[in-house]
């Protein structure tokens, strides 16, 4: 294993050990990362929605396959150092399909990963709300997840919904059984409010992730509630989008490229495509100048 993939997941574990609350950068692809990295992010956080929407195009519906979401964290995590937050959705399948998740995930490098207790995908029927699987079956794949895990320093998250689907209590229930198998922290998605925050955390031991929930108070509070990870939401790609977008347009409408406004400088692109490096190693092996 790659020392660089440990060195990230150490770091990772100290976030998690720390008695801070960090905002992960949401990234989608190398350049994304390198910017992360660049800015002095602690981590990133890739998702199983951003990375739908970056592979196909397609909404956050469990038509991505697992190769392609570990072939993108993989180009994510060769292109800077940044420990690696992903979100591998409900593993893929079943219990024991977890488990390959799990093992294709650590061996690309990820820092952590969460698993699910949602029943994905959406099955046959007139309903589109989302529903939880049971306990019992949410308890096996935290269980397949941990036991696939080969370095211990990767961090295994459970994750649940429950707080939006069926309430506090069983939010808390959920997370308590997760917690007594063993994963590394607890992430939460749908708190809305502190009183729910603050009922989970009193019965969890654990480092929390939460999913969205910047909206509840500055990172000091999240932090006195053992919050260690709290994620903002995915503006990045949808300001990359609309920036694409613009541009494209605005050459389609007849705008000359002289006129565009608010384009990388060239050096910017330079330095997040690392181009002193490459104008080096051309000098050094290729036996010539090259140009940066």
């Amino acid at each position: 294993m790659p020392s660089r993939w440990s060195t990230r997941r150490t770091r990772f574990r100290g976030i998690l050990a720390g008695g801070a609350c960090v905002h992960p950068a949401s990234v989608h692809d190398a350049v994304s990362a390198r910017i992360a990295a660049d800015l002095g992010f602690e981590l990133g956080m890739f998702a199983g929605s951003v990375a739908s929407l970056t592979v196909l195009g397609a909404p956050d519906l469990m038509v991505l396959t697992l190769s392609e979401f570990v072939d993108q964290a993989y180009r994510i995590g060769r292109a800077a150092e940044l420990p690696l937050l992903v979100d591998a959705d409900h593993g893929y399948g079943n219990a024991l399909n977890v488990m390959r998740t799990v093992e294709e995930l650590e061996n690309v490098g990820v820092a952590a990963l969460s698993i699910e207790d949602t029943n994905l995908p959406r099955g046959y029927g007139p309903s589109d709300k989302p529903e939880l699987l049971s306990l019992e079956e949410g308890v096996g794949k935290m269980k397949a997840a941990l036991a696939a895990r080969r370095d211990p320093d990767l961090v295994i998250a459970g994750r649940t919904s429950a707080m939006t689907i069926t309430g506090v209590e069983d939010a808390i229930r959920r997370a308590k059984a997760y917690q007594a198998v063993g994963v590394d922290a607890m992430f939460l998605v749908g708190v809305k409010t502190r009183d729910q925050l603050e009922a989970a955390a009193a019965q969890l031991r654990i480092p929390i992730i939460l999913g969205g929930g910047s909206s509840l108070g500055d990172r000091a509070y999240l932090a006195g509630t053992g919050v260690r990870v709290s994620l903002q939401g995915h503006q990045p790609f949808q300001a990359a989008v609309r920036a694409i977008h613009d541009t494209l347009k605005a050459l389609r409408d007849g705008t000359a490229p002289t006129e565009l406004k608010n384009l990388a400088s060239n050096e910017l692109i330079a330095a997040l495509t690392r181009s002193a490096d490459y104008a080096h190693w051309t000098s050094k092996f290729l036996g010539g100048n090259a140009e940066s």
